[in-house]
């Protein structure tokens, strides 16, 4: 004969997957479709980027007569040139008009203080609100100040002074971090996704089985049943863990697949998300699903009604990203002492899962271990509440 626990966990588990809605949200719509959504947005915005780079930059200069060494320098370079003279309240009118323009004015003395060796100034006009006309404004400002120092080094040279006076100290930048690891930069958002989706796989399962049925009255029923109640509501708690660790494998098989198909060698990065990546970032994120299911369960049970469930466990799906969103902000590196945070620890040890980085073996154990522990007593603690006669008002 079957234990209790598992009879409810089977028999929660089969209702699950014969409701279409619920598993339409929590094992496709959520775990397939959300990472390749992400991951679209994500290929289509490299993508932009890479034809931003390619397609010439338009620039309108204003007087370019006073400069016309200028002019052939920036047309040299792949500017597109637009010139059109115009005061500077009708500078503004044309980008006020315009998305994305940027505009070169020379003054009418440019000319006369260039003869003469006197720094001449140039203006360039942008809206500093859109980033593509930024994006813009800084290659301009590059070219620009590279043509100034092309100007200075001539004019050194012909004063018979050689240009390396101006270069004291010279500054060599070398970046050591691996393609790996500068992925990791953009796509530090996954382990958000992977967490929150986690939590999506049994989160209408955990109403269900308890709010809904309270709703439904048809948990005074299952109570009567001739065994203990901490049974019973173990039995949930496994189900909706099961729905979790289901969601939880389809999101990462999901994102290994579709970070195929992101062009991230084009910006000198590798995305560190295959077959061995993916495992590990499921072995490790799997204690999860355990809390996930406690914390859930535990909310649930003080709510009359599915829609109150609904909008309760909304907001508590937002806190294991609390941790998470702190640490972001903070930079914080890992520690023994962090791996005994939930979510927090997931996070870090997926970071150096995707950076390539070599994981203190205790460390992810204590992640794993402190986890597992949580989660227990989360599903104990949702145990004893079920215990208390006032479950069913």
């Amino acid at each position: 004969m079957k234990p209790v626990a598992v009879v409810v966990m089977l028999k929660e588990l089969r209702e699950s997957l014969r409701d279409r809605r619920t598993l339409l949200t929590s094992l496709v719509l959520g775990p397939i479709f959300a990472p390749l959504f992400f991951i679209l947005i994500l290929k289509l915005t490299l993508e932009r980027s890479v034809a931003t780079q390619d397609e010439a930059t338009p620039v309108t200069v204003a007087n370019a007569a006073a400069a016309p060494s200028l002019v052939q320098q920036l047309r040299e370079t792949g500017l597109a040139i637009t010139l059109k003279d115009g005061t500077e309240q009708e500078i503004r009118q044309w980008i006020a008009d315009t998305d994305g323009l940027v505009v070169l004015r020379i003054p009418a003395n440019f000319g006369a203080r260039f003869t003469a060796g006197q720094p001449a100034a140039v203006v360039i006009y942008s809206d500093g609100a859109d980033s593509r006309a930024e994006q813009r404004s800084v290659r301009v400002q590059r070219i620009v100040a590279g043509y100034s120092a092309l100007i200075a080094t001539l004019r050194l040279q012909a004063r018979g002074v050689s240009p390396t006076v101006l270069h004291a100290v010279v500054v060599d930048s070398v970046d050591v971090s691996t393609p790996s690891a500068r992925a990791t930069l953009l796509l530090g958002m996954l382990s958000y996704v992977i967490l929150l989706i986690t939590l999506l796989g049994g989160l209408y399962l955990a109403i269900d089985a308890t709010a809904g049925e309270r709703e439904r009255g048809s948990l005074e029923a299952l109570l009567t049943v001739p065994a203990a109640r901490e049974q019973l509501i173990y039995g949930k708690v496994a189900a909706a863990a099961i729905m979790m660790i289901l969601a939880l494998a389809l999101v990462t098989t999901s994102i290994a697949v579709a970070l195929r198909f992101v062009p991230l060698e084009t910006f000198g990065m590798t995305a560190n998300f295959g077959p061995r990546v993916a495992v590990g970032v499921f072995l490790v994120t799997l204690p999860f699903a355990t809390i996930g299911a406690g914390l859930l369960t535990v909310v649930a049970s003080f709510t009359r009604s599915y829609k109150e469930a609904q909008s309760w466990l909304g907001v508590v799906m937002l806190v294991p990203t609390v941790p998470i969103a702190i640490a972001s902000v903070l930079s914080v590196q890992p520690s023994a002492t962090l791996m005994l945070v939930p979510s927090l620890s997931q996070h870090l040890v997926i970071q150096g899962l995707m950076r390539g980085e070599p994981l203190t073996a205790s460390w992810v154990l204590l992640s794993i271990t402190s986890s597992l522990l949580l989660g227990g007593l989360l599903g104990w603690l949702a145990g004893r509440l079920y215990r208390r006669e006032a479950i069913l008002g």
